[in-house]
């Protein structure tokens, strides 16, 4: 690897402070006020390009590069990263978290949304989640609040980075698009009672299944912790409680699955494409 062949370029080992940031944000060893999250792999760094994120850095391994794109890539980031760095294989390996890593890897800058900025319809539909604490469901449900055309994802209780690696993947880059707001649970009250929300609650012990619900106007579907559901504030708003029928032995389906079952069952409706039955 020599650096001449990569001008703009430069080499860094493990001790570099672009590689020690990259593992400070991927153990979440330090702050991160600025919002800062590491993405990785062609089809990733693409999105980002395609929504325009800010990149602070770029860190390219040559010898895991094995195609155009990747080449490509690598021109369109090193353009548009403050700094570019080239690392050999084995210091790729230090800060990569995919098996079959290919050379490409950016520290970017998250959007950041404030409730205000979430955009809404007259049947507008957000889902709020409350104390979730797996990335991957996260990132599944904004996956699912992306497919099924939901206004915004709002987080309260927040109990996991909201830009962990595993996030930012399951979500399959709609973190990048879909408005992710955070607020204090005073806040979001206030938000959804000003902007006149219909909340729903998703609760095993309901009486209604969802697809009874009857959706309309704007509605906000809240999903509770893995392990405690819904907290108790929450129950205090004029709700409706809705639930998943279950026919086997479990009482439950995975957050992620349930909530994506009711966002589309939401969105159809408000859509006037199916009916509540």
């Amino acid at each position: 690897m020599e650096q001449r062949d990569y001008p703009g370029f430069t080499l860094a080992g493990n001790k570099h402070p672009r590689i020690k940031q990259v593992e400070h944000l991927l153990n979440n060893t330090k702050p991160n006020p600025r919002g800062l999250a590491v993405i990785e792999g062609l089809w990733a760094l693409g999105l980002a390009a395609r929504y325009n994120l800010p990149v602070e850095s770029f860190i390219l391994c040559p010898e895991l590069i094995h195609s155009i794109e990747a080449q490509e890539m690598a021109k369109t980031y090193q353009q548009r990263a403050v700094e570019s760095c080239l690392v050999s294989a084995k210091v790729y390996a230090k800060i990569s978290e995919r098996p079959r890593g290919d050379g490409l890897l950016a520290v970017v800058q998250m959007p950041e949304w404030r409730l205000d900025d979430i955009p809404l319809a007259s049947n507008g539909l957000v889902v709020i989640l409350d104390g979730l604490e797996i990335p991957g469901n996260i990132g599944t449900i904004i996956r699912a609040a992306d497919g099924a055309g939901a206004a915004g994802i709002i987080v309260v209780n927040r109990k996991a980075r909201l830009n962990h690696p595993k996030l930012i993947r399951s979500s399959q880059g709609a973190i990048f698009s879909v408005p992710l707001a955070e607020g204090t649970t005073k806040e979001v009250f206030a938000w959804l009672q000003r902007n006149n929300f219909s909340v729903y609650l998703t609760d095993t012990d309901a009486n209604m299944d969802y697809c009874q619900a009857n959706f309309s106007g704007r509605c906000a579907l809240v999903a509770g912790s893995e392990r405690y559901g819904i907290s108790a504030p929450w129950y205090s708003l004029p709700h409706t409680k809705i639930r998943i029928p279950m026919f086997g032995d479990c009482d439950s389906l995975n957050v992620g699955v349930a909530t994506t079952l009711m966002l589309y069952e939401a969105s159809l409706q408000l859509k006037g494409l199916i009916h509540s039955r």
